[in-house]
């Protein structure tokens, strides 16, 4: 009996975490009959006219559909492999730093934007390259070119959103990167330079295998994520002069649900997104397994 409730404790641990996934994750589930109906929130779930895949069938014959996939799919794409070079090539860049006060306080300078929200971030973005006062226009006014609308150029709005974001992000992801340079056994490098291998060398013969299990985890986890271009950093950045190269899914979502009220639509591309995304992450998740030997369990 004593060994039947010896965990007894640990489970009713649980018990708090549960409910909140069960309230607030799983119950906004059963929302999902909306994408089935022309739903009107005064007649709610049971009153609603069923429509079938109407809602469907009515957003692959919008003609921006093609637009939104394709700019959440390039925005996304730009995101997970800038995501993966910028860390790597910092993390080998502090990696070569002896003074430790020096290698500590980059560290910390890189990752700090990670803690800070889009909303804090992208009015700092506004101010910087603000066409008229931004320190960026005024430097390149200085060294005689034109000013430039970044934030309202289709042209430049998707490599403001990926610029930016590795502002945010890339700290964050060094620090992981690190983390795996420190279980490169010593003795390998020791063994290069008796061959008489040089640092580049070094880094190429032993650096970047030694990390190649944390690379290739990152890289096939990374892309479930690629119908998520980032909601809250388009949404604070975006506005209807860029909606040509800027609107995603998320933010066509937003607008179609929330501001015009056609909710069944809206829900009905949420779905398809969660269940592309779905597909996706177990994807990701075999191949993970597959090549870096990752479980979830």
């Amino acid at each position: 009996m004593r060994g039947r409730t010896a965990n007894l404790p640990l489970h009713l641990m649980l018990w708090p975490g549960l409910l909140i996934v069960l309230i607030y994750s799983y119950g906004p589930m059963l929302g999902i009959v909306i994408a089935f109906q022309k739903y009107i929130p005064a007649k709610g779930f049971f009153d609603s006219q069923w429509v079938g895949l109407a809602n469907f069938k009515y957003f692959w014959s919008l003609p921006d559909t093609l637009q939104v996939l394709g700019n959440t799919v390039f925005i996304a794409f730009m995101k997970i492999i800038t995501g993966l070079i910028v860390p790597i090539t910092a993390a080998l860049l502090l990696n070569e730093i002896a003074a430790k006060f020096v290698k500590r306080s980059v560290q910390t300078l890189i990752y700090l934007p990670h803690f800070l929200s889009w909303v804090i971030l992208g009015g700092i973005l506004i101010d910087l390259l603000s066409p008229s006062t931004g320190i960026v226009n005024s430097l390149l006014v200085a060294v005689g070119v034109e000013p430039i609308y970044f934030l309202g150029s289709n042209q430049w709005f998707p490599y403001v959103l990926v610029l930016s974001n590795i502002w945010k992000e890339f700290g964050f992801s060094t620090i992981i990167y690190l983390a795996a340079l420190t279980s490169i056994n010593p003795t390998l490098y020791e063994a290069a330079v008796v061959d008489g291998a040089n640092r580049l060398r070094q880094t190429w013969h032993v650096t970047l295998p030694g990390m190649r299990p944390i690379i290739v985890l990152m890289a096939t986890l990374s892309l479930g994520s690629i119908l998520n271009a980032g909601f809250d950093q388009v949404f604070n950045l975006y506005s209807p002069q860029v909606y040509e190269s800027g609107d995603i899914i998320d933010t066509f979502v937003y607008r179609m649900g929330l501001i015009n009220a056609q909710y069944g639509p809206a829900t009905a591309i949420g779905l398809l997104s969660s269940v592309v995304s779905c597909i996706f992450i177990s994807g990701t998740y075999f191949l993970a397994y597959r090549f870096a030997n990752y479980r979830i369990f």
